[in-house]
């Protein structure tokens, strides 16, 4: 027996763990690190479509037209309000869905599979569809308010600016309630009954059990959750460009969507790559600053 294990065990483990994870270098370098490294070499270049002959590297002359541009800045508010509305608001209503799902009752796993459905659905499908419900001329929640006499007109939830942004935030607030209720669930599935009936038996009220216990048990799961959804939001244009593609008059165009816009629209990849690079630096300044500022301890009960 001992002999048949010593035949099994590898001679050289070292080697053997650089085979087992060499795929995944490979394909992580292909997808993520050489996409990056081109991004960032291509924003120093002149690369447009309309010349592809007349590739050539310009410096700092795409950063410069891209901070020059009041565009940016507008595009950068509307980043802030997309993220702090959108995250603030799935977080809040996911915790409470995670929290009525915590306990079990009956068909609770249709429910479950009911909210989270929205999860599995793609971004820019969600905004057609909802594109079509909020249509001022033929949308459905229009027509639903008009005739349950809550407004006398119909509102043009998308085509107004004034109605714009609230209206996509509250589209990408539905989509990423369950993903907050999913892992704040799992994460509730880990804190002790015990602990939770024994301040019961000592009197604490609700609120207190929840701030008192369940919170301090489940931190890490929130920090982690809300960075990681903070980077999406922030990366993905899926929900805006299938509802508004950014418009009107630049009212919802965040900086992922200016990115986007540029390619179709421009066909400057250069400029484009230049608004990547800046996302991409905006975010590892956010990740390192959000790490700094809400690192914890162990929690020990």
């Amino acid at each position: 027996m001992e002999r048949c294990r010593s035949e099994i065990k590898p001679r050289h483990p070292a080697r053997f763990f650089l085979y087992a994870i060499l795929p995944v270098l490979v394909m992580v370098s292909f997808l993520v690190v050489y996409p990056t490294i081109r991004g960032v070499i291509m924003s120093f270049q002149n690369y447009n479509l309309y010349n592809l002959h007349d590739v050539h590297f310009v410096g700092f002359k795409n950063y410069r037209t891209v901070y020059t541009d009041s565009r940016f800045y507008e595009d950068l508010w509307n980043t802030v309000l997309w993220i702090a509305g959108s995250v603030s608001l799935q977080f809040v209503l996911g915790f409470i869905l995670a929290l009525l799902m915590w306990e079990p009752f009956k068909g609770r796993g249709i429910y479950a599979g009911l909210v989270f459905y929205p999860w599995a659905l793609s971004g820019f499908a969600i905004g057609l569809v909802w594109s079509w419900l909020m249509n001022g001329t033929f949308g459905v929640i229009n027509d639903v308010l008009m005739r349950m006499h809550v407004i006398e007109y119909p509102i043009h939830f998308l085509s107004d600016p004034k109605w714009a942004m609230l209206s996509v935030i509250l589209v990408n607030v539905w989509y990423g309630i369950p993903f907050f209720a999913i892992m704040i669930l799992a994460a509730l599935q880990s804190v002790p009954k015990s602990v939770v009936e024994a301040a019961m038996i000592d009197g604490a009220g609700p609120m207190r059990r929840l701030f008192g216990i369940v919170i301090p048990y489940i931190r890490p799961t929130i920090l982690s959750t809300l960075l990681l959804r903070v980077i999406w939001v922030m990366n993905f244009p899926d929900i805006i460009y299938g509802t508004t593609r950014g418009g009107p008059a630049g009212a919802t165009e965040t900086l992922s969507v200016y990115m986007v816009n540029v390619v179709f629209y421009e066909n400057d990849y250069s400029k484009a790559a230049t608004v990547g690079v800046t996302i991409l630096a905006i975010l590892i300044v956010y990740t390192l600053i959000y790490i700094k500022t809400t690192s914890y301890e162990e929690l020990e009960l």
